[in-house]
């Protein structure tokens, strides 16, 4: 397979999106993307301007997170956009939005991770948290995420580059899926990466569950049926999963993706991942925090009714 076969990928693939009016699944994006973004740069704000939240470990991890998804949310909404009108991308700047794409998704990803070990981390060394995680800690902790996420991008990158042939002609789709295809079918494993990654942060997850429940049994907090613990450890394996599918999902598009065509299920699976399931877990994730977390609701609350008091006041100070 060579670059000239990728360019015929594509213009299959726009082909059938034209064909079954795939384009409008642009709408749920733009929905969901906007609805997202009207109250993630809010939340962001909030935590880090407010020096009591901005000492918490899992807020800065918070904020992190959300900044991530703001990122993958502009990304994602951009080349949806240009794939659905066939809009003819440049070649480098198709390769640096999939490798930022896959980098904030990794972000994200791996940022719920650590979420969870923070919230172990403090319930099992309550006395030593503070020295454990400390605010400095988790800003470098913080940075070496973005260098960990960056690092499977920019890799599968290079191995693009090597295997693949120089030609940088431009395609009216670009797809993480349809490059990676490429080297599928050069004998890389790529789909076995995402696999194991996944599997990985979901046997660290699970352990830090099943051990936060065993210290915490003996408290009583899980003895009503809807307790607040029951029903924060529901909402957050509900985000988890949201957050963990649509990467198996992709992970497995990638793996029975074999052949030299596509096909009609295969962009449809593709396009309600990225426009639907990959956006469910981001759209949920702030107003989650602001209704389960009093101090992120109080902040939000306080900015908000300023905000409201200045534009009330305002014009009487013209009087």
């Amino acid at each position: 397979m060579n670059q000239s076969f990728i360019f015929i990928i594509s213009m299959d693939w726009y082909n059938i999106t034209e064909s079954s009016h795939m384009h409008l699944f642009l709408i749920p994006t733009v929905l969901l993307t906007s609805v997202t973004l009207l109250v993630n740069p809010v939340l962001s704000l909030c935590i880090l301007c407010c020096p009591t939240l901005r000492q918490e470990t899992r807020y800065l991890l918070l904020a992190n997170m959300l900044f991530a998804d703001m990122l993958f949310l502009a990304i994602n909404l951009t080349m949806v956009s240009c794939n659905s009108v066939g809009l003819h991308m440049p070649h480098s700047l198709c390769e640096f939005m999939m490798v930022s794409m896959v980098m904030t998704y990794s972000t994200s990803v791996l940022t719920i991770t650590l979420m969870v070990v923070d919230t172990y981390v403090a319930v099992r060394w309550p006395l030593r948290y503070i020295e454990i995680l400390p605010p400095s800690r988790a800003w470098k902790i913080i940075m070496s995420l973005w260098v960990m996420a960056a690092v499977c991008p920019i890799s599968l990158l290079v191995m693009f580059e090597a295997v693949m042939d120089s030609d940088n002609q431009s395609r009216p789709v670009c797809l993480m899926l349809i490059a990676l295809h490429s080297l599928e079918n050069k004998k890389v494993g790529v789909h076995l990466y995402f696999i194991i990654a996944i599997s990985l942060c979901t046997v660290l997850i699970v352990y830090c569950y099943i051990h936060l429940y065993i210290i915490t049994k003996t408290s009583g907090i899980w003895r009503s049926r809807y307790s607040r613990a029951r029903m924060t450890l529901l909402a957050h394996i509900l985000l988890l999963m949201m957050y963990f599918v649509p990467a198996l999902v992709f992970a497995v598009e990638l793996a029975i993706l074999k052949k030299e065509s596509v096909d009609v299920l295969g962009v449809w699976i593709n396009l309600v991942n990225m426009c639907v399931l990959m956006l469910l877990p981001r759209c949920c994730t702030p107003y989650l925090y602001i209704l389960r977390y009093h101090e992120i609701y109080e902040t939000v609350q306080q900015v908000l009714w300023k905000k409201r008091h200045h534009s009330r006041s305002a014009p009487q100070n013209w009087t």
